[in-house]
């Protein structure tokens, strides 16, 4: 028989110990959700035997959170291994916040005392999971978080993505029946990340990169009209059809269906000969223009399996894979200055972090209370239109950029290049606005919207609009 005393002992009672064995790497508050199942007790009810210092985390609009994490004192850990009937040694092998509370909770001695955390602020990203894997080893079917880097999503043995488990929604897996590249893609994750570690490259942050250029082109992938393979893979993970839900299955299963490529990504960056191919593209020591058919572009396409991406992986100025080109570049010239993030080629801007799941489904739920968000932009503008658009987006850039290198010489010179430069470019930048708005409002987005956004009077857009339809064609 097991016995406590005060609160503890209300909450448990006088029952027979059942040993609950953790999970590796489970999360504290997932292995006292399952301790309570074990007995039949809710988790709550279980939890009386602490006290606590904060309320638990919940999701905006209420809810709680899968992802939710308790740090306890050193009372609280031994009732903890009391209720599961296993060794402190071997709860502290196996959960990483097991002694996270130390530095909390110093001053909290005698009763055990817990304090509630997200887990991502304890201990990195947490997944759901796999419930049949969590049967095999526990005999019982149920749910449990995890502490799980995005490279260890795939359940090998059963064919299963394991979600995020931050996020407000009601799946815990995906099913990659019929993904076989899903599952090799985590197995050539081990030697990728080996060959990391023999280049002085943290793999998390080689990973991180990868990412984030692969979620780069996700969001552009829209406009490809040549890319088959995501679609199909998308298809798939949502059960056959994401049509009826297209938004909302971009968001939740973006990760596994560009894994494969992002494996693919993180090889070619680690591989010497392509960072040769950047450094001839940039002119071998004779400085140059990046070419928009460079050679490490079209090499890079080819290593995803897509020969004609080249074109457009050079064309996306100011992403993740141009700063990691300018880093690679800056090293071999000498000219990156004292270590810091602009010679680190591994050095992930934030503004370049791949946006969560859990955020872009946050963002993605305020978008749908707005009028006119309903409708998938590629499918409310036609193609042509979206081509101008993007095409005097990139004009525009192209010309800003040039002018980087026309500040030299005489100062009247160098002011009638800028001046003219930045004219012709503030009047792209304004065709391009324009374009954009009238596709809006084509749309679907009210005039008023469309009006606030671009802070100007609605009578007034509207005569813009009006002219710029007949005299630019908008």
């Amino acid at each position: 028989m097991v016995h406590f005393s005060g609160a503890a002992d209300l909450a448990f009672g006088h029952r027979r110990a059942l040993r609950v064995a953790p999970l590796p790497r489970e999360t504290t508050a997932s292995l006292i959700s399952r301790i309570a199942g074990r007995y039949g007790m809710e988790a709550k009810v279980l939890r009386a035997g602490w006290k606590w210092r904060n309320y638990p985390p919940g999701h905006e609009g209420g809810g709680a959170r899968a992802d939710a994490e308790v740090l306890l004192n050193t009372a609280g850990r031994q009732l903890l291994a009391s209720m599961c009937g296993v060794e402190e040694g071997v709860l502290a092998r196996a959960l990483p916040s097991w002694e996270e509370g130390d530095a909390k909770l110093r001053g909290e001695t005698g009763d055990p005392v817990g304090l509630w955390r997200t887990a991502g602020a304890v201990a990195g990203p947490v997944a759901f999971g796999c419930r049949l894997c969590t049967a095999r080893r526990t005999g019982a079917a149920v749910r449990a978080v995890r502490y799980a880097p995005r490279w260890e999503r795939v359940c090998v043995r059963h064919g299963r993505w394991l979600l995020d488990a931050d996020a407000n929604q009601p799946l815990e897996h995906l099913d990659l029946c019929g993904l076989p590249e899903v599952v090799a893609a985590q197995r050539r994750w081990v030697s990728v990340g080996r060959r990391a570690a023999r280049a002085g490259a943290e793999p998390e942050r080689v990973f991180a990169l990868s990412r984030a250029v692969v979620a780069r082109w996700w969001e552009q992938a829209f406009g490809w009209e040549r890319e088959t393979v995501w679609p199909r893979r998308l298809h798939l993970v949502a059960g056959g059809d994401a049509g009826g839900d297209l938004e909302r299955w971009r968001v939740v299963g973006r990760d596994a269906v560009v894994f494969p490529e992002v494996v693919a990504v993180a090889e070619a960056l680690l591989d010497p000969a392509m960072a040769e191919l950047v450094w001839v593209d940039s002119g071998a020591g004779r400085p140059r223009a990046l070419p928009m058919d460079g050679l490490f572009c079209r090499g890079l396409g080819k290593r995803v399996g897509r020969p004609w991406l080249g074109p457009l992986a050079a064309a996306d100025h100011g992403g993740p894979l141009l700063a990691w080109m300018g880093s690679v570049i800056r090293l071999r010239r000498g000219a990156g200055g004292p270590p810091g993030y602009d010679n680190d080629p591994w050095w992930l801007r934030q503004e370049h972090q791949a946006a969560t799941m859990a955020g872009q489904l946050r963002v993605l739920g305020k978008e749908k209370k707005a009028p006119g968000s309903g409708t998938m932009w590629r499918a409310a503008v036609p193609a042509e239109q979206r081509r101008l658009i993007t095409s005097t987006i990139d004009s525009a850039e192209e010309q800003l950029l040039q002018l980087r290198g026309v500040q030299t010489g005489p100062t009247a010179e160098v002011a009638r290049r800028l001046l003219r430069g930045l004219g012709h470019s503030a009047g792209l930048i304004e065709n391009a606005w324009k374009r954009t708005a009238v596709a809006a409002v084509n749309g679907g987005v009210p005039l008023e919207e469309v009006a606030r956004w671009v802070d100007m009077p609605v009578e007034v857009l509207r005569e813009m609009l009006t002219a710029g339809g007949r005299d630019n064609d908008c």
